[in-house]
């Protein structure tokens, strides 16, 4: 009746969103995906109401940005290319959206009370009565007395269009954790003036919550994992300012059922209370691996009240851990140690092949997870701030090695990366906050080589003035085969630098074409090519302060002494205690030790500088030729 008498716009999902959809379906579901106003794609915008009983809205979301100019209603994206409108017998306009997801409406389950206000219920209604809608095994009511013990229902019936984030009972396992929920933390799971389905939001996009005050400020964002072949999709709050009661950090969630539309917004059903820090790193580790979900009645017997579900983002690094078995002292540090930052590589990151190779050999297996752990915290601002003025390095808990940290900024983005053993890692979710520290994923497992020399002197930022140098006469090009193994002494940037200050004319010399031969020359002193490649400690056993070695390189034979002095190695060559800035950086064909003095002899400087000093000379000459028979002419 409506096709053949009315003006309408229909919402058509796919077959493939059919496929898809294994939910109940019935009149309702096809009144939900139909409005009494014709409506084009230009005019698509904020909501319109759907026929179904009380008029519940479908919210419109235009997501532009560099890469999308999309449209979506609720969670489903409209294919903008084949929308379709035409008018009836009866002169009624009628526009047809296909959409990729079948839209799916709050619904009750079976006879409801005549007393319960079902139909198109805002937020607060859904937590009041949320027992009598279709949303699965959840219950909420813990965070239903909460809101009325503290009452916030104000919060939740609030007019408008806004985001409301729930916890689910089993989000309440401990007990104790009821007794962190005050009035902050339940502002603190509500976006105020958007509307924001998963699909349609940005990854990463912050947004003020209601707990955005002079005190305690709380952004939220969507995160999504991937594993395998399954997306799941987080949500993170982050305390960039709290007080005595709400700990600054990230606090990560599942969410358990996304998207269900409400009258005056969305709300999402999450695993677990928002801005609450009240698991430790092991803790919060067990939780990626083991989250409520599947049988929840037997799980509420163990400690953390959790089932296994291994695709939490981090449950790939907890199973590593505890395949090491007995005497785990690794495992023993992340549970008693009261103040460490946990640098935890991604699921993802497990998959590379070398990796695998490594997970293999428990022993080395031990030195590499402690590379990922500090024994201090080290939230990401302060990060920063020791990394404003020069390279900061943090000691690991694996001896004489440290991580290495680098900022960069794009637009008004920072992307901090961390380097440990010759990997460099992006920090891709930061400041997860818990009681005894901070975790930070990375995109990598730090101590497994992936790179070449060349690729690493290429891509590491403090090493940029030695890879161009390296340009020369392909010098670089060698540092790429896999037939030999190099030890190459790579001076950072900070030493060329101070080269420079000293020495003005020699440096820029060469960085010159006609004197790529000495360029090369200089460089060749500082790579030892052989059949294997040589650790510091190596160098210290073979030499010690006494008693120099000596070791082939392509030019001289490079003569060195080590010692180690404070926790810190130094190489002695022609006579100048050297110190070795980042020893042992390993590639997959050799090793690399960033030091901060060149090895370049008086006579390089005295060959190149002389070298600037007559060309420059030479220059002038030409200048004054020039200008004299200019002036003779001019006469």
């Amino acid at each position: 009746m409506s096709l053949q008498y009315r003006q309408i716009t229909m919402f058509a999902p796919t077959n493939e969103a059919f496929q898809r959809y294994n939910d109940e379906m019935d009149d309702n579901l096809v009144l939900y995906h139909i409005s009494n106003l014709a409506i084009t794609l230009s005019n698509l915008d904020h909501e319109i109401s759907s026929e179904l009983d009380g008029n519940p809205p479908l919210w419109i979301t235009r997501r532009r940005d560099t890469m999308h100019d999309d449209i979506y209603v609720n969670n489903a994206k409209v294919y903008i290319t084949r929308s379709y409108q035409a008018v009836n017998g009866k002169g009624k306009l009628q526009v047809l959206h296909v959409i990729d997801q079948v839209l799916q409406p709050l619904q009750p389950l079976g006879a409801m009370s005549t007393t319960t206000p079902v139909y198109n219920p805002n937020a607060y209604q859904f937590l009041e009565h949320s027992d009598v809608f279709n949303i699965g095994q959840h219950r909420l009511r813990s965070f239903r007395q909460k809101v009325n013990q503290l009452q916030k229902k104000e919060v939740f019936n609030a007019d408008g269009k806004h985001t409301f984030f729930i916890p689910v009972e089993e989000g309440f396992k401990p007990t104790a954790r009821s007794d962190f929920i005050d009035e902050k933390v339940i502002d603190g799971h509500v976006i105020p003036h958007h509307v924001l389905f998963t699909k349609a939001t940005p990854e990463g996009q912050e947004f003020e919550s209601l707990a955005f005050s002079d005190n305690v400020k709380v952004i939220i964002s969507f995160s999504v994992s991937v594993n395998g072949q399954e997306e799941l999709t987080y949500v993170k709050s982050n305390t960039v300012a709290g007080d005595a009661k709400h700990t600054r950090g990230v606090v990560l969630a599942d969410i358990v059922r996304a998207n269900i539309p409400v009258k005056n917004g969305v709300v999402h059903l999450i695993q677990r209370p928002l801005m609450v820090v009240d698991t430790s790193v092991i803790d919060f580790l067990k939780v990626q691996n083991l989250v409520a979900w599947g049988d929840q009645e037997s799980a509420l017997s163990s400690e953390l009240n959790i089932t296994e579900k291994e695709d939490g983002p981090l449950c790939k690094f907890y199973e590593v851990i505890m395949d090491l078995g007995e005497n785990n002292q690794f495992l023993n540090e992340l549970t008693l140690a009261k103040d460490i930052t946990l640098f935890a590589p991604s699921n993802e990151a497990w998959n590379e092949n070398s990796v695998q190779n490594i997970i293999r050999n428990h022993q080395k297996l031990r030195e590499i997870l402690k590379l990922h752990l500090v024994r201090e915290r080290l939230p990401l601002d302060a990060i920063i701030h020791n990394n404003m003025n020069q390279i900061y390095q943090a000691p690991t808990a694996a001896a004489r090695k440290y991580l290495y940290f680098n900022v960069v900024n794009t637009n008004s983005n920072q992307t901090l990366t961390v380097e440990g053993g010759g990997v460099n890692a992006t920090v891709t979710q930061p400041n997860i906050a818990a009681t005894n520290g901070f975790v930070h994923i990375i995109d990598r497992v730090l101590g497994v080589p992936y790179t070449t020399v060349f690729e690493k002197i290429k891509t590491d930022p403090m090493l940029n003035i030695t890879y161009n140098l390296g340009k020369r006469q392909m010098f670089n090009h060698q540092l790429n085969e896999m037939e030999h193994r190099y030890t190459y002494f790579v001076p950072r940037d900070h030493a060329w630098l101070k080269f420079q200050i000293r020495h003005p004319s020699a440096y820029k010399a060469l960085f010159r074409e006609d004197y790529g031969y000495y360029t090369k020359q200089i460089l060749e002193r500082h790579v030892i090519r052989a059949g294997r490649s040589y650790t510091v400690s190596d160098l210290k056993l073979m030499a010690n302060e006494t008693h120099p070695i000596i070791l082939p390189t392509t030019r001289d034979p490079l003569k060195l002494r080590v010692k180690e002095s404070d926790k810190n190695y130094y190489v002695e060559w022609n006579g100048h205690w050297i110190h070795v800035f980042r020893p042992d950086v390993e590639c997959t064909n050799g090793i690399i030790h960033v030091i901060d003095e060149p090895f370049v002899l008086e006579s390089d400087i005295r060959l190149t500088g002389s070298a600037e000093n007559t060309r420059v000379a030479y220059t002038y000459f030409l200048l004054f030729v020039s200008y004299t028979f200019v002036k003779i002419l001019g006469n």
